[in-house]
């Protein structure tokens, strides 16, 4: 069964707590995007530092050899910018 997933620029984002996912385990890569900090404005929750780690999805790898580029940023948005020109 299909399941339907927020897309960003026609990649499926998905979320576990903290820890986003920036497109599809069929594909070579993905970016794993943690989000560190955040604050509140207008009761609404903004994240302020995002760490993005480009890993590849082969599962015989260990997170650490999977993990091929790293950046910190300072919003949500450039963090799915940067993921979205990383896996163009």
């Amino acid at each position: 069964m299909m399941k339907n997933y927020f897309t960003y620029k026609s990649r499926p984002v998905v979320r576990k707590e903290n820890d986003l996912y920036y497109g599809s385990m069929a594909e070579p890569y993905v970016v794993m995007m943690k989000l560190m900090e955040g604050e509140t404005e207008n009761d609404l929750q903004q994240a302020t530092k995002v760490k993005c780690y480009l890993m590849k999805t082969d599962q015989g790898l260990s997170p650490m050899q999977a993990i091929k580029k790293q950046a910190e940023l300072s919003s949500l948005y450039e963090a799915l910018e940067l993921a979205a020109a990383w896996l163009k």
